[in-house]
């Protein structure tokens, strides 16, 4: 027999039964909770009932309530060597923490001791009674391995629903350390040689070690000879790593996603559990340091659990329980907007610094499917120094050169990036995890450190003893990478100082894998994307009618909108990739985030119009739009010449209002469309609007991926069951009623007076699955590169495959606008909430060049939810020839609603004015301090270098530039006055200024 084999059959049947020596029984009673989950003191004062081990318990998402007391044995001895402690086994599968059974343990005066999950299932035992209150949790087991196969578990089950669990285990027991010890001790030794090249004198020493380990222990006397055992194998663990050895900095940490097969009320549960287990775990090691980010979710524990939140601050203020990231939640950073992609450092790094009096400085997104471009300078202004991520390890085409670089935003600002070698955030500290980041480290040249991130993650769990333990003796060890136990800042200073001069990153980090999260979950992307406009209309209105009216500023509601809001962009919810139960809470959340916002909104502007019959639009965008100025209210300006529909010479019709000329067939798709110059957008012989269905099977991830070979097949829906063409209110109107599989699309092509657009609108009645619906605009533009709006800018991309990189983005996003242009010509498409675009050229037999525009409509993936993207939706596009990024912008904001007809008795003018449009306010607001000072924030937005006269209409104020939390920029700018300052910006970059109206301000940095 090999040592390996003599090895694991004494820890199998020897050593691991060992470490428990003797248990005792514990008496039970329970108490279901027939609905939602219930706090402690109403728990405790219900009737409880007999319960036992070996009883079912647990309908899907219910709540156990069970109550433990026992005595422990006068003849247990405890020592040095041994303790007591409940030992639990819920009905646990096998399967990682958090997705699955939990339970949290409480005293009898409602204080929290710990969490309790399967890698983490036992309570301490201090005095000679147990007397403990158990929440136990029955979440069902959504493996997230299973990702095409739908699940009914994605909801509340019903009453009647049968149980899930059986009690398993819940009993006292005497632990022996010295096993456990001997335990660990062969894991790391065992998992390095493993690792070792065979043969090499490391890994036969450690062989041997274990060999003769195995010749001194006693299996008849086990404690009798196991110190002998521990004395053979110290020798082995106390050989030092090699001077060059690699250095990774361990930090303690939980990815507990904020909602993804668990709704946000059970992630409330999983933070109580996780931080207790961290909490208890500090308290016996303490070198440990464990890593902590989304203020939402310390935010939560304060609310729901405050003695833990109390212990929290202590391990806070002592250094040990390092706050990270500084934003609300782990945020998708290709979805939200500009203004929440900046908002989530605001809000998360105030609310730390008011809770804890501590100032982040990473941003932390170990989790997130691609990085904005437009991230660098936001981490930057901020007051941020450096980003981590781990998941762009996922890429399935290209690795990223380096683990530590220099990344540079679109405006050319640079931080200080890492991705950790070892490839996960929820590492073990296993032998194999270390010698993988060593191996795969692309930095030796130039770093001799990374970071590790550990413990049980996603669904929570958080650092375990046994992965101290095996921290603890890969500190020094010979053949591994040293491990020291730190924080985030630990790297990262060290990390800085070896080399300063890091390679560079220049534009976004693209993630070549889940591209179906710009797609999926249509109505909690149409949701987001309103509430956001309506957020920037209700600071705005808000703003101005409290400077204008004297009107009380509501920022008690905006901060809880804005905190709602933020966590609903978690990279699990926006994307798209949760449960049933957390996309209709989304979109119960969004619509009445709406209602709430649409009443401050309406309220602000009539405290500034007054009362009366005037017709006047309120603009809130930041260009102008119907002749009325951004941020103004005005009466629109005259809307052009009337629509022409006419029959065309064969089939179809022509739609004409002066500006635009579209031909549109008898099947109600667009032939040609041209400006007032003629030109013609429409490559020839094609058709825009076209709709096709391609089959959508990703080969794992269902909700997230689309992957490449949806393109080998698809139905073309060019031909209409029913069209019909008539004028509704002068605006001319193509209707096509077309059909695939059970589901009904209404497409229809319009034309507006005074527009330079095309709208082409979709009524869909969705009832497909497994299914993606394109819709196609094939133009005649040499285009070599396509613009997308991101955050504060925009972004261009090849329109080519030359090399694997750019092949690796068949699918990317842009947000309000996309356009695709030559020199001297382009056209912009708009969109009112879709995400998920395609650019693709070829060469047409005439020598010519057609750039085609996709844009992802619709999905139908059925896991986590069997129903994601069924039902009615309501999808807006524009097309405009003859476009430049200015008129795409344009069209943008026109479609996503910023601008709302009002009755009153007067116009308004206003509040803040950029004198170039394209110098664009993005935010008006007053202060979160409550001073009542006014914000402003805007940005270049044409990727030129810009000046422009800024007209502030707030008497009296003293204008001076802020960081993002509103606080003096040291030798930032300064103006005596707040009209006319002349302002020069440099490419897209981000300014926001402090418009004073009293002395009051945040303390600089």
């Amino acid at each position: 027999m090999s040592v390996r084999d003599r090895l694991t059959r004494f820890v199998a049947e020897t050593l691991r039964e060992a470490a428990i020596v003797h248990t005792a029984p514990v008496a039970m009673t329970a108490w279901p909770v027939p609905g939602e989950p219930v706090p402690f003191a109403v728990a405790r004062a219900q009737d409880f009932a007999a319960f036992s081990v070996g009883d079912r318990w647990g309908r899907a998402w219910s709540t156990l309530w069970v109550q433990v007391h026992g005595d422990v044995p006068p003849d247990w001895v405890r020592d040095a060597h041994r303790r007591v402690e409940l030992v639990v086994d819920l009905g646990f599968h096998d399967l990682a923490p958090g997705f699955q059974a939990e339970a949290l343990a409480f005293r009898p005066d409602g204080t929290v001791i710990k969490g309790i999950s399967p890698r983490n299932a036992w309570l301490p035992v201090d005095g000679d009674h147990l007397d403990a209150y158990l929440e136990l949790a029955a979440n069902p087991t959504i493996p997230p391995e299973s990702h095409w196969r739908p699940t009914a578990l994605g909801a509340p089950s019903a009453p009647d629903a049968p149980p899930l669990y059986r009690l398993e285990r819940m009993e006292l027991a005497l632990i022996d350390a010295r096993a456990e010890d001997l335990l660990r001790d062969i894991d790391v030794l065992a998992g390095l040689a493993e690792q070792l090249p065979p043969g090499t004198p490391r890994a036969a020493r450690i062989w041997q070690a274990l060999d003769r380990m195995l010749d001194a222990i006693d299996p008849d006397d086990l404690f009798g000879s196991i110190e002998s055992a521990h004395a053979v194998l110290a020798p082995a663990l106390a050989a030092p790593a090699a001077a060059s050895a690699h250095t990774i900095v361990a930090t303690g940490h939980a990815h507990i996603d904020s909602a993804w097969l668990w709704p946000v009320r059970e992630t409330i549960r999983k933070c109580a559990r996780t931080f207790s287990n961290v909490l208890d775990l500090l308290e016996r090691h303490p070198d440990l340091r464990f890593s902590c980010s989304s203020a939402q979710q310390l935010a939560w524990v304060e609310e729901h659990y405050p003695d833990l939140f109390a212990r929290i601050r202590d391990q806070v203020r002592a250094g040990r329980f390092v706050l990270v990231g500084g934003q609300w939640v782990e945020p998708d950073t290709n979805l939200p907007g500009g203004e929440a992609t900046a908002r989530q450092l605001i809000v998360g790094k105030l609310w730390f610094l008011e809770k804890f009096g501590v100032e982040t400085t990473e941003v932390w997104l170990p989790d997130t499917f691609g990085y904005s471009a437009a991230l660098p300078q936001i981490v930057r202004l901020s007051g941020s120094d450096w980003f981590m991520t781990q998941k762009i390890s996922w890429n399935q085409t290209n690795r990223m050169p380096h683990h530590s670089f220099w990344w540079e935003g679109i405006d050319g600002t640079r931080v200080f990036t890492h991705f950790p070698p070892i490839e996960t955030y929820n590492a073990e500290l296993s032998p194999a995890e270390l010698a993988h980041a060593e191996r795969t480290f692309l930095d030796h040249g130039t770093g001799t450190v990374s970071l590790a991130p550990f413990g049980w993650g996603d669904g929570g769990g958080g650092p375990t003893r046994e992965m101290v333990a095996s921290a603890h003796r890969q500190a020094d060890l010979e053949g591994s990478p040293r491990v020291v136990l730190g924080t985030p800042r630990d790297f990262y200073e060290r990390a800085a100082s070896e080399n300063p001069a890091l390679p560079v990153w220049s534009g976004e980090m693209y993630l070549e894998l889940h591209r179906g999260t710009l797609t999926s979950q249509l109505r909690t992307k149409q949701g987001n994307r309103r509430v956001e406009r309506m957020l920037h209309e209700a600071e705005l209105w808000a703003t101005t009618a409290a400077v204008r009216a004297e009107l009380p500023y509501p920022l008690e509601a905006l901060q809880r909108a804005w905190q709602r809001t933020l966590l609903l962009q978690f990279h699990d919810i926006l994307p798209g990739s949760s449960i049933a139960w957390v996309h209709r809470e989304a979109e119960a959340d969004h619509a009445r985030l709406q209602g709430e916002l649409d009443e401050i909104v309406r309220t602000s502007i009539a405290a500034l119009t007054g009362h009366g019959d005037l017709a006047l639009t309120a603009n809130s965008a930041p260009l102008g739009i119907a002749g009325v100025p951004a941020g103004a209210i005005d009466a629109p300006a005259a809307i052009g010449a009337p629509v022409t529909l006419v029959p065309a010479g064969d089939d179809g019709w022509i739609l004409d209002n002066g500006l635009v000329r579209a031909e549109v067939d008898g099947d109600g798709l667009l032939r040609s469309l041209r400006d007032a110059s003629g030109r013609e957008a429409i490559a020839p012989g094609a058709r825009a609007g076209r709709l096709l269905v391609h089959p959508d099977h990703p080969d794992k991830w269902d909700a997230w991926d689309i992957d490449r070979h949806y393109r080998a097949r698809a139905v073309d829906l060019g031909h209409a069951d029913e069209v019909t063409a008539e004028v509704v209110s002068e605006v001319a109107q193509i209707r096509a009623t077309r059909s695939t599989g059970a589901s009904t699309i209404v497409q229809t092509v319009s034309l507006r007076p005074g527009s330079g657009a095309v709208d082409v609108t979709l009524h869909v009645d969705w009832q497909e699955r497994h299914r993606l619906l394109r819709m196609y605009v094939p133009l005649d533009v040499h285009a070599d590169r396509s613009s997308a709006e991101i955050q504060f800018g925009h972004l261009e991309r090849p329109t080519h495959s030359n090399t694997s990189w750019d092949a690796a983005r068949f699918e990317i996003v842009a947000q309000r606008w996309i356009h695709v242009g030559e020199p001297g010509y382009g056209v912009a498409i708009a969109n009112d909430s879709t995400y998920g675009h395609s650019v693709e050229r070829e060469t047409r037999p005439d020598g010519g060049t057609t750039t085609t525009v996709g844009l992802s409509v619709l999905r139908a993936p059925t896991f986590p939810d069997p129903d994601a993207d069924r039902g009615t939706h309501d999808i807006a596009f524009a097309i405009r020839p003859g476009a430049g990024l200015r008129e795409a912008a344009e069209e943008g904001h026109r479609l996503d609603g910023g601008v709302r007809r009002v009755r009153g008795a007067q116009a308004v003018a206003p509040l803040i004015r950029s004198t170039d449009p394209d110098v664009r306010v993005e935010t008006v607001k007053l202060a979160e301090d409550g001073s009542g000072d006014v914000i402003v924030r805007l940005y270049e937005a044409s990727g030129g270098r810009r000046t422009t006269a800024l007209h502030i209409d707030v008497p009296g104020a003293r204008v001076h530039e802020v960081d993002l939390l509103e606080r003096t920029i040291v030798g930032g700018r300064q103006f005596a006055s707040g009209d006319g300052i002349i302002l020069t910006l440099r490419p897209f970059e981000i300014l926001t200024l402090r418009c004073a109206r009293r002395a009051t301000h945040l303390p600089s940095p």
